[in-house]
């Protein structure tokens, strides 16, 4: 029984890719001939089927950008980054998207220490981390057994020192992971949506109004009560807004 279940979902699964891949190719067809809104309603019949890549996204907001829709043509050229973010194609075309947003933000770096631990943690994934980590660990542990097992004190001396040497980077790689896995759970981007967005200093409509943001601005959801986000900028500015004005990245 089992086996027909997944023969049927194999045929299912095989099924609907290839119809999105016609689906897909029509819009391109579509995009080609300057049918961008066209084009878009194909792309984002794909996006239904819950099939997502970074090519769909990548398409899909160059169809908005070709008609002007500012915060759709970035929000979806993130989403491509998310998915193949050492695309080159995506990076030039986000650029000349966001330049068509009005809000000018100040971005405030990191200094010292902390921009070095960032800028080494997030160099590489919290899989890429822990499976070097996972490495380590079994060097040590091989070092550890050459070492009680070895006859010669030259051998043991360098068996005991690469053993610790192991140890010690195992610590500092699971460090770096357990850091990654901090800054990507902390790490909520979302996209202003709404044409102008009030952002109020609480979370409520009759709140004073702190500023206002435009279509494009990418910003930081860091808290939600009811049906309101509150925001943080580059700048370190936040600030709340309705959650119907921003629109989540992480979200599929």
């Amino acid at each position: 029984m089992k086996q027909i279940f997944y023969i049927l979902s194999f045929l299912f699964s095989f099924g609907l890719f290839a119809q999105n891949q016609m689906v897909f190719e029509k819009a391109n067809t579509l995009y080609n001939k300057g049918q961008y809104a066209e084009a878009i309603d194909n792309y984002s019949a794909i996006l239904e089927t819950e099939k997502h890549s970074a090519d769909l996204y990548f398409n899909l907001a160059n169809a908005h950008y070709k008609l002007n829709n500012i915060a759709p043509s970035i929000y979806y050229y993130e989403k491509a980054l998310l998915l193949n973010p050492n695309d080159a194609d995506i990076k030039n075309n986000i650029a000349f998207a966001r330049n068509m947003t009005i809000d000018a933000i100040d971005v405030v770096p990191d200094a010292g220490f902390s921009k070095l631990l960032n800028t080494t943690t997030n160099k590489m994934s919290f899989d890429v981390w822990a499976k070097i980590a996972v490495g380590l660990v079994f060097c040590f542990v091989v070092l550890f057994l050459v070492y009680y097992f070895a006859y010669s004190t030259l051998n043991k001396r360098i068996a005991f020192i690469g053993s610790i040497t192991a140890l010690i980077l195992v610590c500092i790689t699971l460090a770096f992971a357990f850091h990654k896995f901090n800054l990507d759970k902390k790490d909520n981007p979302a996209i202003v949506f709404a044409q102008e967005a009030k952002v109020k200093a609480e979370p409520n409509l009759r709140s004073e109004e702190s500023f206002r943001l435009h279509e494009g601005t990418k910003v930081q959801v860091i808290g939600t009560v009811d049906n309101w986000k509150r925001i943080e900028l580059s700048d370190g500015k936040t600030g709340w807004v309705l959650s119907e004005d921003v629109k989540l990245l992480n979200n599929l």
